[in-house]
């Protein structure tokens, strides 16, 4: 079981204290980035670009505050979740084409 420790009154918890269940999702869900995307039912090129900008301007101002170590974390975390958003994706993708092959 992970440790945990005293957490700052104005940190949002990253996981639910009863059940353990990450909370980030849930937190990305109530972005208004986020609300102002889907509420039409799209997501064009342009809101990505937007999206992936508002990220490297928060990875940017974030990187030169960690320590080497936080760094090397922080770098393991991003490429973990990259990877977790690219199997989802392709799990969806996949899932979602018919089963049914074209026989011409």
């Amino acid at each position: 079981m992970i440790e945990k420790k005293n957490v700052s009154q104005g940190r949002k918890p990253w996981f639910d204290s009863d059940s353990d269940t990450p909370l980030i999702q849930e937190y990305a869900r109530k972005l208004d980035s986020f609300l102002d995307v889907v509420a039409d039912g799209k997501v064009d090129v342009a809101e990505i670009e937007r999206q992936e900008q508002r990220i490297v301007t928060i990875m940017k101002g974030l990187e030169p505050l960690l320590s080497d170590e936080a760094h090397g974390k922080v770098t393991e975390l991003l490429c973990e979740v990259t990877s977790y958003d690219l199997m989802t994706t392709l799990h969806m993708a996949l899932k979602s084409r018919s089963p049914i092959q074209f026989r011409g």
